[in-house]
């Protein structure tokens, strides 16, 4: 058996771990002085010991017109008991897969508002940093026009950074409303899948429209952070035939295998066209409104992994973790562990375009985790019980 084989079959045989509870911050936890902060960023105004995060531009990987990233390495900041501040390392990597073009693209950005020369009195200690991997059809067009587009709009949004899931969703449909025009020349008429993860503090927020999936491992455990807009998942049929879409074939309105996306303009059907974004508003089946999720970070979260669907077609979310988790036991560094994962998925068969973005929350790598055996042994996956819920249920 080859080292290849050896590699895939020690992947296929991970056990999952137990599962662990979703901590998710609740909205009424965001209000102070009747309005609503990020989580935990009241110790930004009381702590004035922390320098500004600092960054330098770093080329990107075999594809550098691909994607844009800047070296998020933020500086260490002090632990204690009481008060615990991620401290940041990124890496990335992206390969062209077995697709005749290139069509994903990404962006790692340190410190948002220090990248737009936006100033604030509340982000003079703390950096928001910014991660996104759009993952375009139809051309590459769309998927760079939103990586360049879209965290200007959130940064320029007056509620920036006070209201966070408000200006997120706000911006993804402001950017998809401004695609529109920029897309009506036909040879830039595309469309593009679109997840970003924004770290303020402890708090980690994850907006995603589209198939590409954002997975936290929290000691050890997958934790998936985006759900996948594909038309087999009920909850997404129910809304786009409410809008007067369907699905045919596995794909919406017979031509798209996702259910939400930034761009498409040119597709008949698909999104109101005197409507505001395609958003979930009265738009068409196809919508740019992105689905939040809030968390608060602790001592016990490793990484977050964000890649598209590419990846995804080859790693179960806690194979991912699983793997990732020994790759920077081995070594630690986060860029070469995206590449492996990369390099990994072609082995097992990957044909689509594959992009990965790591954030990881602490500077040593993950510890040892003991990992109890389940008591009765499953042919199958839980992930893959319910992508088959769907199917059958669709």
């Amino acid at each position: 058996m080859t080292a290849a084989a050896t590699m895939c079959v020690e992947e296929g045989e991970q056990v999952e771990h137990h599962d662990h509870q979703d901590v998710e911050i609740k909205k009424e936890d965001l209000i102070h002085n009747t309005r609503r902060w990020p989580l935990h960023c009241d110790h930004l105004l009381m702590d004035n010991t922390q320098t500004p995060s600092s960054f330098t531009s770093s080329t990107a990987n075999s594809l550098p017109l691909e994607s844009i990233c800047e070296e998020t390495v933020i500086a260490d900041k002090k632990q204690n008991l009481t008060s615990y501040v991620p401290t940041l390392r990124s890496g990335e990597w992206s390969d062209i897969g077995g697709r005749p073009y290139m069509e994903d693209t990404h962006i790692c950005i340190g410190d948002l508002a220090k990248r737009f020369g936006y100033n604030n009195n509340l982000l003079s200690q703390e950096a928001v940093s910014f991660y996104g991997v759009f993952d375009g059809h139809g051309g590459k067009s769309a998927a760079q026009f939103v990586r360049d587009h879209l965290p200007r709009v959130i940064v320029e949004d007056a509620d920036f950074p006070l209201e966070l899931e408000k200006v997120v969703t706000k911006s993804f449909l402001d950017t998809d409303a401004e695609l529109k025009a920029y897309s009506l020349e036909s040879s830039l008429s595309s469309g593009t899948t679109a997840l970003t993860a924004i770290i303020f503090g402890r708090s980690l927020l994850v907006a995603n429209a589209g198939d590409c999936r954002a997975v936290l491992s929290r000691h050890g455990a997958a934790i998936e952070m985006s759900k996948d807009h594909r038309p087999y998942c009920i909850k997404e049929r129910k809304r786009i035939e409410s809008l007067g879409g369907f699905i045919d074939d596995g794909y919406l309105n017979g031509q798209l295998g996702v259910t939400r996306a930034l761009g498409d303009w040119h597709l008949e059907g698909m999104k109101e066209t005197g409507g505001g974004g395609g958003g979930g508003g009265g738009g068409g089946p196809l919508s740019a409104e992105p689905e939040l999720k809030l968390m608060t970070l602790s001592k016990e979260d490793e990484f977050l992994i964000i890649a598209s669907d590419g990846i995804w077609d080859v790693f179960r979310s806690q194979n991912a973790v699983d793997f990732a988790r020994r790759r920077l036991q081995e070594h630690n560094d986060v860029k070469q562990c995206c590449k492996q994962i990369v390099e990994e998925a072609i082995k097992r068969g990957a044909t689509d375009n594959l992009t990965v973005v790591m954030v990881c929350f602490q500077s040593d790598p993950p510890p040892p985790v003991v990992v109890e055996r389940a008591r009765v042994r499953r042919s199958i996956s839980a992930e893959g019980l319910q992508n088959l819920k769907c199917l059958l249920q669709g």
